[in-house]
């Protein structure tokens, strides 16, 4: 059975929501552990389906005195950004989480290579085009993102080995009343390995 456009839309739009994107982190406990107030976990997240990211861009002044920057908006590959934020002060913190669902037709090197375009466009300076009921939070690049897949019990196995295979965390979703499953994933200690820039996985 192959996946129907149908059931990735359902899930784009399900996990739009704050509190089924808060279900989804559930399944992955590392990145539950993330929210900064599990007694106020709505109000510690912001969802922001097929996102946007302003990459900076400093260059020379034309006069030669100084630098100008300038911002370029670029399309993120994931399907959903989960920008961590604090809900007292109300300013985001340095961890970022990207939700990247199977899409119909893809193959394990696309699905990877999303993640992996993700991780260089995220290398350089950026802030975020955010929904107009958060434009006051400041929103500037994080310290820290990681990666969710979410598959279909449909989806080929091979694409569970190869996110294996590159210790990458996945969960599998329900689809037509059926329970959802985990599938062996990664820690987050693997994830946080040290490393000098953000292009870790």
């Amino acid at each position: 059975m192959t996946i129907q456009q149908a059931d990735y839309e359902e899930l784009l739009a399900t996990y739009s929501q704050n509190c089924e994107a808060i279900a989804l982190l559930r399944r992955y406990r590392p990145y539950l552990e993330l929210i900064p107030s599990m007694r106020r976990p709505e109000d510690s997240l912001i969802t922001i389906p097929l996102p946007i990211a302003k990459l900076r861009h400093t260059q020379p002044s034309p006069s030669g005195h100084g630098n100008i920057t300038r911002a370029e908006a670029v399309p993120v590959p994931c399907e959903i950004a989960i920008l961590m934020c604090d809900p007292e002060w109300k300013v985001k913190t340095g961890r970022e989480i990207f939700i990247f669902i199977h899409r119909p037709e893809e193959d394990f090197s696309e699905l990877l290579g999303r993640w992996r375009q993700t991780q260089v466009l995220l290398s350089k300076d950026y802030e975020w085009l955010m929904p107009l009921k958060y434009q006051h939070i400041l929103n500037d690049g994080a310290e820290k993102i990681y990666p969710l897949f979410v598959l279909f019990e449909q989806s080929p196995e091979r694409l569970r080995r190869g996110l294996k295979g590159a210790n990458l965390p996945c969960v599998i979703a329900a689809t037509n009343g059926q329970e959802e499953t985990d599938t062996e994933s990664s820690s987050l200690e693997t994830l946080e390995a040290p490393s000098s820039n953000r292009l870790d996985d």
